[in-house]
């Protein structure tokens, strides 16, 4: 593994632990050039996803971009940061099991929508807003009217 701070292509393991749900495996690293420490996170992939988007381009998944926008979805709510974690990973392995290797925006969006729902209605509208573009506050009325009592 190459040394973020100086580029030295040795760098030794110094300790490994698996995540809290086994998803992945943290490692802290020693550069024997410039004497630092980093941490490196391993995780299993089983098939390289392609999102298609709603303008027919294709690109990468990107699992960062997906936890960016579960986490400004759930800012200031009170929800763990792991169980935000585990939250990303269900997704991530729902999309890997399904045996496409090209998902559509729309299909990861309504996995996100359908778990942000059980998870936090707050973050569930939020996410909402912004998947399904509301212009006004119009929208929000014709949302929130369209969820019913909640269960």
């Amino acid at each position: 593994m190459r040394c973020p701070f100086c580029g030295h292509e040795d760098t030794q393991v110094k300790d490994s632990r698996p995540s809290e749900d086994g998803s992945a495996i943290r490692r802290r690293r020693f550069c024997g050039n410039c004497g630092q420490r980093f941490t490196t996170i391993e995780r299993t992939q089983l098939r390289e996803l392609t999102v298609i988007k709603s303008d027919l381009r294709r690109v990468p998944f990107d699992r960062e971009k997906l936890a960016r926008s579960i986490r400004i979805a759930l800012r200031k709510r009170p929800v763990q940061e792991e169980r935000i974690e585990r939250i990303v990973n269900g997704i991530v392995r729902q999309l890997e099991a399904s045996g496409e290797s090209d998902i559509s925006s729309k299909q990861i969006g309504e996995l996100v929508m359908d778990t942000l729902r059980a998870v936090d209605p707050v973050a569930y509208v939020r996410f909402a807003s912004v998947y399904r573009n509301f212009r006004e506050a119009k929208d929000f009325e014709d949302f929130l009217g369209s969820l019913g009592e909640p269960t």
